[in-house]
């Protein structure tokens, strides 16, 4: 029987804005956006070693964790 392992990586993930609308001008709605990726640390087990937050978009480096990615991704967007 062979085992195989799953290989953590670390992945660089862009968000953006529907529209590329310039949204993330505002102190309040950039306040949001890191509230919920605390929240996703938090809960969900993100681990985010790196994020900038542009006009309208995000970049995130991020490390996999035990919760799929994807999963976290869909619920952040979701959520926010």
């Amino acid at each position: 029987m062979r085992r195989t392992t799953h290989s953590k990586q670390y992945n660089f993930i862009t968000i953006t804005v529907v529209g590329w609308v310039d949204v993330f001008t505002r102190t309040e709605y950039k306040d949001f956006i890191v509230q919920s990726l605390q929240y996703c640390q938090k809960h969900k087990e993100l681990e985010i070693y790196a994020y900038v937050i542009m006009t309208n978009h995000l970049h995130l480096v991020v490390f996999d964790s035990t919760v799929p990615l994807s999963d976290i991704l869909r619920d952040f967007k979701t959520y926010t």
